[in-house]
């Protein structure tokens, strides 16, 4: 069994021991009583009243010189057509931010993000509920990218919003190394960015696992009259990740989870980097989403009128049973000359091009990086409700504890991380005595003594849990609306959402710890999520059964050769091959060893026996997973002859070559250089292990369908020909 956990990054979230409120500079320096007292905003959406003439007032110089509009004073002006042409207006800006940027980057993606300019300020501006002084405050809005070419969209409204971590001078820094404004958006550099996006359709699959774990803690910690967990996902998906399968897998679900808090806004421009859709896509989507058990609606002209896209987010919010797709007909490259076409996908614009944009607008002759500044206090409404309601909401926690102090303590766990401390030791230890098992079997036992005292862990797999033993057996399924509550998720037959969902739920910071299991050979179709599990320090725990040629009688379409190597080349990805149930239970195998230890684990690799004394082995055998208790046997034969043998397992390769220098030393002695190593995979990258003189037992070819004994002697994996070899190695 293989084992491998992305990076993993927790900002520890302690319910605090007071209430807290903000200054406008988001410090806590303000009396705790003022938390209560009534919030001041101004008015100035039309669904809260009347705007005020002076609010008018503001806007109308700037307004005049966009839409010629002229306020006369008379408060009897139409609210809702006057808040139409300030929402149009501060789209304008963001339209120009967008360009600026990218004329002074000279590189980026502007085509979707100039088309999607509405969608981005409406959404920011009327619909999220955030707080940008504190923007991991647990009952926010979630927003992803799954477009993350557009990210210059995301970075202009985190910046009009209020963000501290995106000023103008970031937006200037676009694209360049070491900047808070990547190429595409980044969890790890950008506050206000929650996942990691590219990839297309990446971000449907996070979506979806942010929307489930919303749903998933509601159920468990909501009471009647205590509603904390409450809040909903919004995502922006184009073409190219509707194209992509792994979109699909996850709409299916979220259909069958009912997870209806979770809104998909779909960039329907018709352009993908090659040209027109038509070239290679030609269903219906709405059609398609529809039939998957979604609640659709299609917006058909947002640039002349937002009002129709602000109906569709409040039909969204209004619907309880399905998740809803909105289908925005948009022009890509929105007052470019390349309008429309797939040219203004990405790239920059020339002079002649920026001016007739800027003619469009009335811009005039403002200088690049402009904000009007109404446009500043336009959203610093939507941060004052923010702040409002995360004040409430910490107000309503405070009640919470003292209503369900038991419920509380669980959640203050979870939004600490979800470690109890000493968790370890729950972990099962084993004897060489004990009944014999496979590693997914220690495993299993693992998970379920760990989900007694984890209690953010969660997770399944794709239609493989009897296989894998991933099974929570005191738990229910996680399901809508019978048990929303269960721990264990059925994924049915789809790695690569899963692992994308597994990414949502780990980045949704409520100390959720998510595992997906599958056999070895399928982390192919999960590859690019793993990828970005590791980039965005997610923490997910990937539970990989099945792991070499010894699968045997399924042949060499099931069993992995080439796998392992893979995985262990992903940055920051900690991949664990464990021989016995102690070695799998220290990743925090048909045999429990003599020497294994959970707690040398960490080390990455140890010496797990040596009969040399105070001198050095003669020869050193280095294996992993089942192959270890090859080394063993091969050992004690040596050992019968006389030979100084030690046997090293080298179970995590990442760790172990984290270790200092003298350790490294200490386990593997330069001057030992009679080395074999035993894996019953890819010999990539075990020369760094062994050395030139030491020999590799590996393999090199698929693998055959047979039985598994006879399938590892075809490929010389068993104790006589690794003494073989390492007798012939002594010989020499």
């Amino acid at each position: 069994m293989a084992l491998a956990i992305s990076s993993l990054l927790i900002k520890p979230f302690f319910l605090p021991t007071k209430h807290i409120s903000y200054s406008n500079n988001g410090k806590s320096n303000t009396p705790a009583a003022s938390i209560f007292k009534p919030h001041n905003s101004l008015k100035t959406s039309a669904t809260t009243g009347d705007l005020a003439n002076h609010y008018k007032r503001s806007w109308q110089q700037e307004l005049k010189q966009a839409f010629g509009f002229h306020h006369d004073g008379d408060d009897d002006d139409d609210d809702e057509s006057f808040q139409e042409m300030v929402d149009k207006r501060c789209a304008d800006n963001v339209r120009m931010l967008i360009v600026d940027a990218v004329q002074n980057a000279k590189a980026g993606h502007p085509g979707m993000a100039l088309g999607m300019a509405e969608v981005g300020y409406v959404l920011y501006r009327h619909f999220m509920k955030y707080n940008p002084f504190n923007p991991k405050w647990f009952n926010r809005d979630r927003f992803v990218l799954s477009a993350g070419h557009g990210c210059l969209l995301q970075y202009v409204c985190l910046h009009l919003a209020g963000f501290q971590s995106v000023q103008l001078e970031d937006l200037k820094r676009l694209c360049k190394l070491g900047s808070r404004t990547p190429g595409h958006p980044e969890n790890v550099v950008t506050e206000g960015i929650e996942v990691t996006t590219g990839p297309l359709g990446q971000g449907v699959a996070n979506a979806v696992g942010l929307a489930l774990a919303e749903a998933h803690l509601a159920a468990r910690f909501n009471k009647p009259d205590a509603v904390i967990v409450d809040h909903r996902t919004y995502c922006i998906m184009g073409d190219g990740c509707a194209m992509e399968g792994i979109s699909h897998e996850a709409a299916s679900l979220a259909a069958h989870w009912k997870l209806h808090k979770l809104t998909l806004i779909y960039d329907d421009n018709q352009n993908t980097i090659d040209g027109p859709t038509s070239l290679a896509f030609s269903e219906d989507i709405s059609a398609r989403f529809k039939a998957l058990g979604w609640s659709t609606i299609t917006v058909e002209n947002i640039h002349e009128s937002m009002c129709s896209f602000k109906e569709a987010l409040r039909g969204a919010i209004d619907e309880t049973e399905k998740p809803t797709l909105i289908r925005v007909k948009t022009l890509i490259g929105k007052l470019s000359g390349k309008e429309g076409t797939a040219k203004a996908h990405h790239g920059t614009f020339d002079d002649n091009e920026v001016k007739m944009m800027r003619e469009k607008v009335k811009w005039g002759d403002r200088e690049p990086f402009h904000v009007i500044p109404m446009v500043y206090r336009e959203m610093r409404n939507q941060k004052d409700d923010g702040e409002r309601l995360e004040r409430e909401w910490y107000s309503k926690l405070y009640s919470y504890k003292s209503k369900y102090p038991q419920e509380a303590v669980e959640l203050n766990l979870l939004l600490s991380g979800g470690l109890l401390p000493g968790w370890e030791s729950s972990l099962p230890k084993w004897s060489a005595s004990d009944p014999l098992d496979a590693t997914r079997g220690y495993s299993e036992k693992c998970l379920n003594q760990l989900a007694k005292v984890l209690p953010g862990l969660i997770g399944g797999s794709a239609d493989l849990a009897s296989s894998n033993k991933v099974h929570l057996h005191d738990h229910s399924d996680f399901s809508q609306p019978n048990s929303p509550c269960g721990r264990n998720i059925r994924y049915g037959v789809r790695e690569h959402a899963m692992a994308g969902i597994s990414n949502g739920i780990a980045l949704h910071g409520s100390g959720l710890i998510p595992f997906a299991a599958t056999f070895l050979i399928f982390s192919d179709y999960m590859k690019n999520s793993i990828r970005l599990s590791a980039l965005s320090h997610a923490g997910v725990i990937y539970i990989m059964t099945h792991d070499s040629i010894g699968l045997g009688e399924d042949g060499p379409t099931h069993q992995p050769v080439e796998q392992l190597a893979g995985l262990r080349a992903v940055p920051r990805l900690l991949v664990f091959r464990p021989a016995d149930g102690n070695e799998t239970a220290g990743k925090k195998l048909p045999a429990n060893l003599e020497g294994t230890l959970a707690e040398k684990v960490a080390r990455g690799g140890y010496i797990v026996s040596d009969n040399s004394g105070n001198d050095l082995p003669e020869i050193i055998l280095i294996g992993t997973g089942t192959e270890l208790c090859l080394c063993e046997g091969a050992a004690k034969t040596l050992r019968q002859e006389g030979r100084r043998v030690r046997v090293v397992s080298l179970v995590c390769w990442r760790l172990f070559d984290r270790q200092p220098k003298d350790y490294k030393e200490k386990v593997l002695p330069l001057s030992v250089t009679k080395r074999v190593s035993v894996e019953a995979g890819s010999p990539m990258g075990w020369k760094e292990y062994v050395g030139i003189e030491g020999k590799v037992i590996a393999v090199e070819d698929f693998g055959a369908s047979g039985a598994y004994l006879d399938t590892f002697k075809k490929y010389g994996f068993t104790e006589e020909n690794v003494t073989r070899i390492a007798k012939s190695l002594l010989h020499q």
